[in-house]
Order: structure tokens, then C-alpha cells, then sequence
């Protein structure tokens, strides 16, 4: 007798059903219509709405002219300052609490204690260095108690000292985030690599650089491009502690919040091809650092 078999694969398909419906809904139409967008004249004017007319490429050409470029290169240094040392202190922090030969006592204390930055709302993390800093807060005081300041430092109304700030938070707000990743990536490096290195008179600097960086390059390349994505989007922080100014004088302006600007003003138009702007970018620059930490080694091999 021949038994009827069950096929059980199509709920599979019931299963994921749900995912690609949210995401066609929330996430692929409204894409297409930022496109879409894009190459229309299309904002308000008073209570007067102007459009959607076609225009084609004159929204992206007049984005050019405008101090887009200048909003980038603030992205940019805010990222800068902020990534640089994340990164460098995460690899630092991931190495010694990997490292038996250290015997740190009370590794998973520390692991939730530089961890916890990340569980606060950046909002709250603005909000807090905004009252901490500020020209009557308790740091100028602290400082003027102490003797070491005549009168208060305005951190927030210089260049140096806002961008100082928001380059800490996100430092403080993501280097234990990163540790923990760039942890598990060294974990999974069998120990018999590490003891071999020990037994050919491998020193600390060398089995750093020459055996756990090249074998963690795929966790460094995602934290790298999370990171630039990040970068590219960076709004909360500046936009609470500069009240959405951008001061002083929008050196502390991002393209989120130029992009923010435009939907205030119902500059739909605008604000469509800034978003692609953004995502070609994004989409370069990952490609790019996609390709430097994934390429080929000296010896032809990937």
C-alpha cells in the first residue's frame, strides 16, 4: 500500500506571509513614493498647496546649491569624533576581557555596566548633557567651587565644545554595544590558534594585529557600516541639544536635520530627493568599506 505523504513546506510560506506584507505596507511603498516624490514640485505655501508638478532633476540641482554640502561635512566630523575613539576603546575593552591570561575578576559586572548607555533614549542622554553643560549647570559649578574657573564656560557656544558633546554621547551611547560584539567575534576564534602563537613567540602587539584583527574583519565591516548608517542619520542628539538650530552659526547642522527642516515646511519635493541623496550615499559608502575589509590579502586569498 502506497501512504500518502504530507507536504509541510507551504507553512512556511504562511509563516513569513505576515513579514513581507509590513514590509511591502511600511517600508517598500512608501520608498517607491519618496522616488516618486523626488521629481515633483510639491510643498505648501501659506495654506495655499503648491503641486505635486513635475520638475525632473530640479530638485536634486537645487540641493547642490544649497548648503547641503556644508550639513555633510558636519555628518561627517560628528561622526568622526564620536566613532574614532568607539571603536579604538571597544577593541581595547573586547581584547582584555577575552584575554584568561589577564584574569579579570568580575567580567560580567563590567559587561552590564558599559552596556547600560545603550538602554537609555538618546532624547534623555541630550537632554541630560544639555542641563549638565550648560553655563548654569552643575559642571561650571563644580569647576567654579573648585577655583579652577573664574567665570563659566558657554560649551554650547562654541564649535569645538558642541561638537566635543555630541561626538561624547554617541561614544558613550554605543561603545558598549560594540565591545560586546567585537567580545563574541574573538570568542569564536578557536584558542588553538592563540596557543600556537604563544608557543612560535608570538608577543601581545603581534597577536593582535596579525591573528584577531584579520580574523574578526567580518564583525569590524558590519560595526563599520552600522556605524555609517548611523552617522548618516544622526538627528536626536544635535537636534535636542542645539533646540534644532544647529548652533552655533549650523555647524552643528546634520543632513537628518536639514531633511527635518523640509518636512516642517511641507517641502515634500525636497525633502524626497534629499532621502535619495541619503540613500545613494549610504549605499556607496558601505559598498566601499564593504570592499576594503572584505577584499583580498597579500596572497590572492579572501
Amino acid at each position: 500500500m502506497k501512504r500518502k505523504s504530507i507536504d509541510y513546506s507551504k507553512w512556511g510560506y504562511f509563516f513569513i506571509l505576515p513579514f513581507f506584507i509590513s514590509f511591502f505596507v511600511f517600508s517598500l511603498i512608501p520608498l517607491a513614493d519618496t522616488i516618486r516624490y523626488s521629481f515633483y514640485e510639491y510643498y505648501r505655501s501659506g495654506i495655499k498647496e503648491i503641486g505635486p508638478n513635475f520638475v525632473g532633476m530640479e530638485n536634486y540641482v537645487s540641493l547642490l546649491k544649497s548648503d547641503m554640502l556644508k550639513y555633510a561635512g558636519n555628518t561627517f566630523i560628528l561622526w568622526i569624533i564620536g566613532f574614532i575613539p568607539q571603536i579604538v576603546i571597544a577593541l581595547l575593552l573586547a581584547e582584555w576581557f577575552v584575554d584568561a591570561r589577564l584574569k579579570i575578576h568580575g567580567k560580567q559586572f563590567f559587561k552590564v555596566v558599559i552596556y547600560l548607555p545603550n538602554l537609555i533614549m538618546a532624547s534623555a542622554f541630550a537632554m541630560l548633557f544639555f542641563t549638565m553643560f550648560s553655563t548654569n549647570g552643575p559642571i561650571n559649578s563644580i569647576l567654579m567651587n573648585m577655583g579652577l574657573l573664574s567665570k563659566p564656560i558657554d560649551f554650547m557656544g562654541t564649535v569645538f565644545g558642541t561638537r566635543s558633546l555630541v561626538g561624547l554621547m554617541n561614544f558613550l551611547m554605543w561603545f558598549g554595544n560594540t565591545t560586546i560584539m567585537l567580545m563574541a567575534a574573538i570568542m569564536g576564534i578557536s584558542p588553538d590558534i592563540f596557543e600556537a602563537s604563544e608557543l612560535d613567540g608570538c608577543n601581545s602587539f603581534q597577536r593582535f594585529f596579525r591573528i584577531t584583527l584579520p580574523l574578526i574583519r567580518p564583525i569590524l565591516a558590519y560595526t563599520l557600516i552600522t556605524s555609517i548608517i548611523g552617522g548618516l542619520q544622526m538627528f536626536d542628539v544635535p537636534q535636542i541639544l542645539t533646540n534644532g538650530q544647529g548652533n552655533p552659526d549650523r555647524t552643528s547642522m546634520t543632513l537628518i536635520m536639514f531633511l527635518n527642516s523640509h518636512l516642517k515646511s511641507k517641502n515634500y519635493g525636497m525633502a524626497g530627493s534629499l532621502s535619495v541623496y541619503l540613500f545613494i550615499v549610504s549605499g556607496i559608502l558601505c559598498f566601499i568599506v564593504y570592499r576594503m575589509t572584505n577584499g583580498k590579502d597579500d596572497k590572492g586569498g579572501r
